[in-house]
């Protein structure tokens, strides 16, 4: 197939107007999920709604980076394409990923334009799989347009699929292209040259979504989460906090064998903090009559945390320890009753209700001095 080579820096890509039909034949559909215990079922659907068999044939893989295919959204792209005669349906282009080295031979006098091989395997769709997705259905019900139809392609090869992960962040980073949650699953993937205290606090919440020995496994409300469980608090405000403590309680993170080592370590501590923490709010955890696994006062502990570790994050008997450390909390029950609460802790929004709570518990237990400082550092 004909080419365009493009270099950018130390990249080199490559620009195709690919036929339809051969485009369609050289890509592969897949959708990311996440499994909770038992591999995700796909629902079962309409017989004759092919655009749904078709989402539920892929539903099952666990091996994509992209978000789940929409179905509501491939007929609206698809009725689009119906709809459209002057403009181009498909203006923008579609980015492809295969991890072979594709050969490319150059043409007559041009360097950057010429002959590209296609790959041995089929490309991942890094961006573009709800188009061509809709371009499949819309072909099938107008065969007799696929010849008037191309499809611009941006073609990534060589590198791994941590590379094209990258490429689905860089290209979904703003809020209104992607669940902020779904990106934070990804930092890990990312190359180091990000912030490397978002990668730890990405390791830490998976961490703290998926040990067996979590108190938070499966109540982190995550980005297609199918478990039944109650959810506390969603993923993007549980990883600001994590992300604001790994920032206060760790100077520097120079590198991933560090950084793996902070990880665990900060995951022990809010692993032991939770645990102390629920046998001392007793039978008001969890309790749908108290605010305490409530996300305001989750995100307040996860402060006091980060508190208390800075004086004392010796892991040997942490859990009696702090246990005891966190004790006064017994006598102060009442005032997390669902009834009042917002009255009790009366506050502009919850940027200001989760700091007056962060210095109430803190002042509790005598740590009132480092809630001070946290609140003057904001």
């Amino acid at each position: 197939m004909i080419a365009t080579q493009v270099r950018q820096k130390d990249a080199v890509f490559y620009f195709v107007s690919y036929p339809a039909r051969d485009v369609l034949d050289k890509v592969k559909f897949m959708r990311r999920f996440y499994g909770e215990g038992a591999p995700l079922n796909a629902q079962p659907q309409d017989a004759d709604d092919e655009i749904a068999r078709f989402v539920a044939h892929i539903e099952g893989s666990d091996k994509a980076f992209q978000r789940e295919l929409s179905q509501r959204k491939v007929r609206a792209i698809m009725n689009f394409y119906e709809t459209t005669n002057t403009q181009p349906p498909i203006p923008g282009s579609v980015l492809l990923f295969t991890s072979e080295r594709l050969h490319f031979k150059p043409v007559g006098e041009f360097s950057n334009v010429g002959n590209l091989d296609g790959p041995k395997e089929k490309f991942l769709i890094i961006d573009g799989q709800h188009r061509l997705a809709a371009l499949s259905f819309y072909l099938r019900a107008h065969p007799e347009e696929e010849r008037t139809l191309h499809v611009p392609c941006v073609i990534f090869d060589g590198k791994s699929e941590d590379f094209a992960t990258e490429m689905f962040v860089v290209i979904n980073s703003t809020p209104t292209r992607i669940n902020k949650s779904h990106l934070i699953d990804l930092y890990e993937k990312v190359a180091y040259g990000t912030d490397p205290y978002k990668k730890v606090a990405a390791q830490v919440l998976a961490m703290a979504y998926g040990n067996d020995d979590s108190p938070l496994k499966y109540r982190i409300n995550r980005l297609g989460g199918k478990s039944g469980q109650e959810k506390w608090i969603l993923q993007a405000e549980l990883f600001n906090e994590i992300h604001r403590w790994l920032i206060r309680n760790w100077k520097e993170i120079p590198d991933m064998r560090s950084g793996r080592s902070i990880a665990g370590e900060c995951y022990g501590m809010l692993r032991d903090f939770i645990r102390a923490a629920q046998r001392v709010w007793g039978e008001t955890w969890d309790n749908k009559n108290y605010m305490v696994t409530r996300p305001v006062t989750i995100k307040a502990m996860v402060r006091v945390c980060c508190d208390l570790a800075r004086g004392d994050a010796a892991s040997e008997g942490r859990v009696g320890r702090w246990e005891r450390a966190l004790s006064p909390w017994k006598q102060v029950l009442r005032e997390f009753r669902s009834e009042g609460f917002y009255e009790r802790f009366a506050a502009k929004g919850q940027v200001e209700r989760v700091r007056s709570i962060h210095v109430y518990l803190d002042k509790l237990i005598g740590l009132s001095s480092h809630a001070e400082k946290a609140d003057a550092d904001d």
